[in-house]
């Protein structure tokens, strides 16, 4: 397994001396920190008891300042681009062809959705997003890259039970930068479903913010696990997982699994 530096990954980012020690290295970042953690804190009270509608405010407050910032990364169309081939070209080299079917969970802008419904099939992309305001961003990327012909399915969701999706249909599901954001129950809600969605032979990549220190999350916003954890918690749901260490090597500050039925799987 190619390991990222250890101090990285022991690192506790809830706790306050790290918190203090990074404000006197980054001076300039704390006005806007404290300026997000009163917007979080007021959208955690008003949304107290489901982090999706906290996170679904979240979403519609970063959408409405910047749609490239809002699924990630700084706010330029340049890096938006950058992220979304960087997980085009991962998927291809380990096994997405043109015939999967594919479910991207929290598909956001479609960032990197516009190329995988632009080598997919017409008819084989649906998109999910907890955010109609995301996704109305989508739809406008889709006009610009002029991919109606290929009848994408977009649809806002507000849980993860994939309720309305038919069995054993989807050869690929995708999720990248979803369980960075997410507590463990709805990680957990989303493995005990998304095994009866996935074909046979089929497989699900997640990102996710690893430490192998304490799991602790940051402005309820952002997450950090322990790879066992996630792999145990498939296991409960009967799927396996496997670490894809090759995606570290990679300019991207998450980690990958790979979660498939028992049994012979798609090469990696």
């Amino acid at each position: 397994m190619h390991k990222t530096p250890a101090p990285r990954l022991s690192r506790n980012r809830s706790r306050l001396a790290h918190k203090v020690r990074y404000a006197l290295r980054h001076p300039q970042r704390v006005l806007p920190y404290l300026r997000r953690a009163g917007r979080d804190g007021w959208f955690r009270f008003r949304h107290r008891g489901s982090h999706i509608a906290y996170y679904r405010a979240v979403m519609a407050s970063d959408t409405a300042r910047s749609p490239a910032a809002a699924v990630g990364g700084a706010p330029s169309h340049d890096r938006w681009l950058a992220i979304g081939q960087l997980q085009y070209d991962y998927l291809v080299r380990h096994g997405l062809k043109p015939q999967d079917r594919m479910l991207e969970i929290g598909c956001g802008n479609l960032r990197a959705g516009w190329r995988f419904i632009e080598y997919l099939e017409p008819g084989h992309y649906v998109g999910i997003d907890i955010s109609p305001d995301i996704l109305i961003e989508a739809k406008k990327t889709l006009v610009h890259y002029g991919l109606q012909d290929k009848m994408p399915y977009l649809t806002p969701v507000d849980n993860l039970k994939l309720d309305f999706l038919p069995d054993a249909w989807f050869t690929v599901v995708h999720a990248h930068s979803v369980f960075s954001h997410s507590p463990l129950e709805v990680i957990d809600e989303c493995l005990s479903h998304v095994g009866r969605v996935l074909a046979p032979g089929g497989f699900f990549d997640f990102t996710y913010d690893r430490t192998e220190g304490s799991e602790h999350q940051v402005l309820g916003e952002d997450f950090y696990y322990r790879t066992e954890t996630l792999i145990r918690l498939a296991e409960k749901h009967g799927l396996v997982a496997g670490f894809m260490d090759d995606w570290e090597r990679l300019p991207h500050g998450q980690s990958k699994l790979r979660v498939s039925h028992p049994g012979p799987g798609p090469a990696t």
